[in-house]
Protein backbone atom coordinates (compact mmCIF):
# COMPACT_ATOMS: atom_id res chain seq x y z
CA UNK A 1 0.00 0.00 0.00
CA UNK A 2 1.39 3.27 -0.71
CA UNK A 3 1.17 5.67 1.82
CA UNK A 4 1.98 9.52 2.20
CA UNK A 5 2.89 11.24 5.34
CA UNK A 6 0.94 14.15 6.94
CA UNK A 7 0.50 16.30 4.36
CA UNK A 8 3.31 16.01 2.01
CA UNK A 9 3.46 14.88 -1.39
CA UNK A 10 1.72 16.21 -4.46
CA UNK A 11 -1.91 16.51 -5.17
CA UNK A 12 -1.51 13.35 -8.00
CA UNK A 13 0.62 11.71 -4.97
CA UNK A 14 -2.41 12.23 -2.63
CA UNK A 15 -4.82 10.65 -4.93
CA UNK A 16 -2.78 7.88 -5.85
CA UNK A 17 -2.07 7.08 -2.11
CA UNK A 18 -6.08 6.86 -1.98
CA UNK A 19 -6.28 4.85 -4.51
CA UNK A 20 -3.91 2.03 -3.30
CA UNK A 21 -6.11 1.98 0.04
CA UNK A 22 -4.47 4.93 2.32
CA UNK A 23 -7.32 6.05 4.46
CA UNK A 24 -6.11 9.54 4.86
CA UNK A 25 -5.02 10.25 1.86
CA UNK A 26 -7.77 11.88 0.40
CA UNK A 27 -8.40 14.18 3.96
CA UNK A 28 -5.41 15.72 3.10
CA UNK A 29 -5.82 16.29 -0.19
CA UNK A 30 -9.90 17.64 0.71
CA UNK A 31 -8.10 19.80 3.72
CA UNK A 32 -5.67 21.08 1.04
CA UNK A 33 -8.28 22.71 -1.56
CA UNK A 34 -11.22 22.45 0.34
CA UNK A 35 -11.50 26.12 1.30
CA UNK A 36 -11.60 27.76 -2.48
CA UNK A 37 -14.60 24.51 -3.32
CA UNK A 38 -16.37 25.44 -0.70
CA UNK A 39 -16.45 29.19 -1.72
CA UNK A 40 -17.26 27.59 -5.62
CA UNK A 41 -20.38 26.04 -4.51
CA UNK A 42 -21.47 28.51 -1.82
CA UNK A 43 -21.44 31.24 -4.61
CA UNK A 44 -22.39 29.06 -7.35
CA UNK A 45 -26.11 27.63 -5.46
CA UNK A 46 -25.81 30.92 -3.20
CA UNK A 47 -27.58 28.95 -0.04
CA UNK A 48 -25.49 27.52 2.51
CA UNK A 49 -26.73 24.34 3.45
CA UNK A 50 -27.35 23.42 -0.32
CA UNK A 51 -24.04 24.19 -0.90
CA UNK A 52 -22.64 22.22 1.89
CA UNK A 53 -24.52 19.55 0.39
CA UNK A 54 -23.85 19.72 -3.05
CA UNK A 55 -20.24 20.20 -1.83
CA UNK A 56 -20.75 16.58 0.10
CA UNK A 57 -21.91 14.74 -2.92
CA UNK A 58 -19.13 16.16 -4.94
CA UNK A 59 -16.52 14.72 -2.44
CA UNK A 60 -18.11 11.54 -2.09
CA UNK A 61 -18.30 11.43 -5.93
CA UNK A 62 -14.36 12.39 -6.60
CA UNK A 63 -13.56 9.63 -3.33
CA UNK A 64 -15.64 6.81 -5.24
CA UNK A 65 -13.93 7.87 -8.85
CA UNK A 66 -10.49 8.80 -8.04
CA UNK A 67 -9.24 5.21 -9.82
CA UNK A 68 -10.71 6.77 -12.69
CA UNK A 69 -8.40 9.81 -12.36
CA UNK A 70 -6.35 9.84 -15.98
CA UNK A 71 -4.53 12.25 -14.99
CA UNK A 72 -5.11 14.65 -18.35
CA UNK A 73 -5.52 17.83 -16.23
CA UNK A 74 -4.51 19.01 -12.85
CA UNK A 75 -5.80 17.30 -10.08
CA UNK A 76 -8.01 20.52 -8.69
CA UNK A 77 -9.34 20.95 -12.60
CA UNK A 78 -10.97 17.40 -11.64
CA UNK A 79 -12.11 18.52 -8.36
CA UNK A 80 -13.82 21.65 -9.05
CA UNK A 81 -15.40 19.66 -12.11
CA UNK A 82 -16.85 17.48 -9.93
CA UNK A 83 -17.77 20.43 -7.33
CA UNK A 84 -19.23 22.61 -10.46
CA UNK A 85 -21.34 19.64 -11.66
CA UNK A 86 -23.01 18.41 -8.34
CA UNK A 87 -23.65 22.12 -7.86
CA UNK A 88 -25.85 22.57 -11.26
CA UNK A 89 -26.98 19.14 -10.95
CA UNK A 90 -29.13 20.45 -7.54
CA UNK A 91 -29.75 23.55 -8.88
CA UNK A 92 -30.85 21.75 -12.40
CA UNK A 93 -33.19 19.05 -9.78
CA UNK A 94 -34.79 21.78 -8.09
CA UNK A 95 -35.71 23.87 -11.05
CA UNK A 96 -35.71 26.75 -9.42
CA UNK A 97 -32.80 29.56 -7.41
CA UNK A 98 -32.09 28.92 -4.90
CA UNK A 99 -32.41 31.37 -1.83
CA UNK A 100 -29.16 34.07 -1.58
CA UNK A 101 -27.66 34.00 2.26
CA UNK A 102 -27.34 37.38 4.07
CA UNK A 103 -23.40 38.10 4.06
CA UNK A 104 -22.54 37.87 7.26
CA UNK A 105 -19.35 36.51 6.75
CA UNK A 106 -20.29 33.38 9.33
CA UNK A 107 -18.49 29.45 8.77
CA UNK A 108 -18.17 26.87 10.66
CA UNK A 109 -14.81 26.20 11.46
CA UNK A 110 -13.22 22.79 13.14
CA UNK A 111 -12.26 19.25 12.46
CA UNK A 112 -11.80 18.16 8.92
CA UNK A 113 -14.62 16.89 7.28
CA UNK A 114 -17.17 19.44 8.55
CA UNK A 115 -19.08 19.60 5.77
CA UNK A 116 -19.03 22.86 5.19
CA UNK A 117 -15.38 22.66 4.37
CA UNK A 118 -14.42 26.16 4.31
CA UNK A 119 -14.39 29.77 4.49
CA UNK A 120 -16.68 32.49 3.38
CA UNK A 121 -15.14 36.13 2.95
CA UNK A 122 -16.77 38.53 5.19
CA UNK A 123 -17.10 41.99 3.71
CA UNK A 124 -16.84 45.14 5.82
CA UNK A 125 -20.39 45.83 7.52
CA UNK A 126 -20.60 49.02 5.01
CA UNK A 127 -20.39 46.82 2.36
CA UNK A 128 -23.03 44.21 3.45
CA UNK A 129 -25.95 45.59 1.82
CA UNK A 130 -24.23 45.72 -2.28
CA UNK A 131 -22.92 42.36 -1.29
CA UNK A 132 -26.66 41.01 -0.64
CA UNK A 133 -27.63 43.05 -3.69
CA UNK A 134 -24.66 41.12 -5.76
CA UNK A 135 -25.33 37.75 -4.69
CA UNK A 136 -29.32 38.17 -5.20
CA UNK A 137 -28.21 39.34 -9.35
CA UNK A 138 -26.02 36.34 -8.95
CA UNK A 139 -28.85 33.99 -8.38
CA UNK A 140 -30.91 35.57 -10.59
CA UNK A 141 -28.83 34.37 -13.93
CA UNK A 142 -29.06 31.09 -15.41
CA UNK A 143 -26.89 28.34 -13.96
CA UNK A 144 -24.36 28.01 -16.63
CA UNK A 145 -23.88 31.91 -16.80
CA UNK A 146 -23.75 31.92 -13.16
CA UNK A 147 -20.97 29.09 -12.55
CA UNK A 148 -19.28 30.69 -15.50
CA UNK A 149 -19.16 33.70 -13.58
CA UNK A 150 -18.44 32.91 -9.96
CA UNK A 151 -15.41 30.63 -11.44
CA UNK A 152 -13.88 33.44 -13.61
CA UNK A 153 -15.11 36.98 -11.95
CA UNK A 154 -15.23 35.69 -8.17
CA UNK A 155 -12.92 33.62 -7.83
CA UNK A 156 -10.34 34.89 -10.74
CA UNK A 157 -9.37 31.71 -12.45
CA UNK A 158 -8.23 32.15 -15.99
CA UNK A 159 -10.69 31.69 -18.63
CA UNK A 160 -8.91 28.72 -19.98
CA UNK A 161 -8.95 26.65 -16.93
CA UNK A 162 -12.50 27.51 -16.36
CA UNK A 163 -13.10 25.67 -19.83
CA UNK A 164 -11.84 22.73 -18.57
CA UNK A 165 -13.40 22.67 -15.55
CA UNK A 166 -16.74 23.27 -17.28
CA UNK A 167 -15.97 20.78 -20.07
CA UNK A 168 -16.61 23.52 -22.60
CA UNK A 169 -14.65 25.80 -25.14
CA UNK A 170 -13.07 28.57 -23.97
CA UNK A 171 -15.61 30.67 -26.55
CA UNK A 172 -18.43 29.05 -24.47
CA UNK A 173 -16.90 31.06 -21.45
CA UNK A 174 -16.59 34.02 -22.79
CA UNK A 175 -19.85 33.87 -24.62
CA UNK A 176 -21.46 32.50 -21.02
CA UNK A 177 -19.31 35.51 -19.28
CA UNK A 178 -20.53 38.51 -21.40
CA UNK A 179 -24.07 37.16 -20.97
CA UNK A 180 -24.02 36.96 -17.42
CA UNK A 181 -22.32 40.27 -17.23
CA UNK A 182 -24.98 42.03 -19.44
CA UNK A 183 -27.68 40.49 -17.63
CA UNK A 184 -26.08 41.91 -14.10
CA UNK A 185 -25.50 45.42 -16.18
CA UNK A 186 -29.66 45.35 -15.35
CA UNK A 187 -30.23 43.97 -12.46
CA UNK A 188 -26.87 46.24 -10.78
CA UNK A 189 -27.43 49.14 -12.89
CA UNK A 190 -28.52 51.07 -9.83
CA UNK A 191 -25.49 50.82 -8.67
CA UNK A 192 -23.58 52.59 -11.41
CA UNK A 193 -22.05 56.24 -9.78
CA UNK A 194 -22.15 58.99 -12.77
CA UNK A 195 -22.00 56.38 -15.85
CA UNK A 196 -24.56 56.13 -18.93
CA UNK A 197 -22.42 53.03 -20.02
CA UNK A 198 -24.71 50.31 -19.37
CA UNK A 199 -21.80 47.82 -19.32
CA UNK A 200 -20.32 49.69 -16.49
CA UNK A 201 -21.09 46.75 -13.83
CA UNK A 202 -19.63 47.06 -10.06
CA UNK A 203 -16.25 44.41 -9.79
CA UNK A 204 -17.42 41.53 -8.28
CA UNK A 205 -14.32 41.26 -5.70
CA UNK A 206 -15.75 38.69 -3.70
CA UNK A 207 -12.67 36.66 -4.36
CA UNK A 208 -9.48 36.54 -5.77
CA UNK A 209 -8.53 38.00 -9.25
CA UNK A 210 -4.82 36.35 -9.31
CA UNK A 211 -4.18 32.89 -10.68
CA UNK A 212 -4.97 30.72 -7.86
CA UNK A 213 -2.58 28.53 -6.83
CA UNK A 214 -2.22 24.69 -7.28
CA UNK A 215 -4.50 25.52 -10.66
CA UNK A 216 -3.04 25.75 -14.52
CA UNK A 217 -2.75 22.07 -15.75
CA UNK A 218 -3.05 22.59 -19.80
CA UNK A 219 -2.44 19.26 -21.05
CA UNK A 220 -5.38 16.99 -22.35
CA UNK A 221 -8.94 17.63 -22.36
CA UNK A 222 -11.74 17.49 -20.10
CA UNK A 223 -13.22 14.02 -19.04
CA UNK A 224 -16.71 14.95 -18.06
CA UNK A 225 -18.44 17.78 -19.64
CA UNK A 226 -21.17 19.97 -17.96
CA UNK A 227 -23.33 21.22 -20.70
CA UNK A 228 -22.64 22.03 -24.17
CA UNK A 229 -25.57 24.51 -24.86
CA UNK A 230 -25.70 28.04 -24.42
CA UNK A 231 -28.32 29.06 -21.97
Amino acid sequence: MVTVDGDGGSDLDLLRAHVAGDRDAFNTLFRRHRDRLWAVALRTIGDREDAADALQDAMLSAHRAAARFRGDSAVTTWLHRIVVNACLDRMRRRQTHATVPLPDGMHTDGEPGRHTGGVEPAAPARDHDTALVIRQALAALPAEQRAALVLVDVQGYPVAEVARILGVAEGTVKSRCARGRARLAVLLGHLRTGSDDPADVPQLTLGNRRRPEGVGSTSGSPRQAVSQEEP
